[in-house]
């Protein structure tokens, strides 16, 4: 990548790491090649994006690049080295001559044999060393994560990787996939891939822990009277039992109703907390009722709070 990682993903260089997150899901939804088929343009943008984000995200890389250690493709800049003639011009040289020898030499002569001595040096060595890891994002839906699935991902050359998601992934949990990454150099072993997960929420379902968080409306009679009502989980609809006498804010417990994390038993339960909701609209028979029950019924649940 050659251009400015920051213009890349128009940002400002005072962005905040949630700003340079977001900037970049932007052009992913825009750019991604899965999403926009049709844009020929799609997976050069996508792939220059992703590379600008890899650096960015990462605090060290992105303070390096700031400080021009590295260049925009993350590669190390090349620093002046001094050669003869800017150690001749020192003061106190015991090689410094006043007959017009400092132009004798030229630099560029040493660059060139330095240069080719690294050269046969670097042919005569068998260098091994591991691939670098390469690190993606990857957003899941809610009962992807619960439940577990399978999911592909472009990689910024076009390729596709399989992602095996297991069943009670966390939001920001982070998978790796050995040998997916970088190639190794000589015999060295290929890198990994790194996919961190992000888990967008539910119109419904919460998560704590590995327990299912959920809340219920109930009707008036159906809180006074009981009764079984159907209640939805990550695995489909139940039957709930509701007790008489049920007030909002109570809460119900469904047993392995909740998340299953690979290796640890038992599954997690799903808590249903109760919210009373009163009808739509209120008839005069009602009114009339509740009138007449308040006069020879009527009691203050707010009592013991104001004691």
């Amino acid at each position: 990548m050659s251009r400015d990682p920051y213009e890349v993903l128009g940002v400002t260089r005072t962005a905040t790491a949630e700003e340079i997150k977001k900037a970049y899901r932007k052009i992913v939804r825009t750019s991604h090649p899965d999403l926009n088929p049709d844009d020929a343009g799609a997976q050069a943008r996508f792939i220059e994006a992703t590379a600008a984000h890899d650096l960015l995200k990462d605090p060290d890389l992105r303070a390096r690049y700031d400080k021009g250690e590295i260049d925009a493709s993350g590669a190390e800049r090349q620093a002046e080295r001094p050669f003869y003639r800017d150690y001749a011009q020192q003061p106190g040289n015991p090689y410094q001559s006043s007959r017009g020898f400092e132009g004798f030499v030229s630099s560029d002569i040493f660059e060139e044999i330095l240069r080719q001595r690294g050269q046969g040096s670097a042919r005569s060595a068998h260098f091994n060393a591991p691939g670098p890891d390469r690190r993606y994002q990857l957003e899941l839906d809610f009962l992807e994560a619960a439940l577990g699935t399978q999911k592909r991902i472009t990689l910024p050359d076009g390729q596709s990787l399989d992602v095996r998601i297991p069943t009670g992934t966390a939001d920001g949990q982070t998978i790796r996939l050995r040998g997916k990454g970088g190639e190794g150099l000589g015999e060295g072993p290929d890198g990994d891939a790194l996919v961190t997960l992000s888990v967008r929420p539910h119109k419904l379902f919460r998560r704590e822990g590995n327990d299912i968080l959920l809340t219920l409306p109930i009707s008036l009679d159906e809180a006074i009277l009981g009764g079984k009502v159907e209640a939805p989980t990550i695995d489909g609809p139940v039957s709930l039992s509701i007790p008489k006498g049920a007030s909002s804010g109570q809460v119900l417990r469904l047993r392995g109703r909740g998340v299953q994390r690979p290796g640890q038993t038992p599954r997690g339960d799903q808590r249903v907390e109760l919210r009373i909701v009163s009808p739509p609209e209120m008839d005069e028979s009602l009114r009339s009722f509740m009138e007449s029950w308040r006069e020879t019924h009527a009691y203050d649940p707010r009592r013991e709070m104001m004691s």
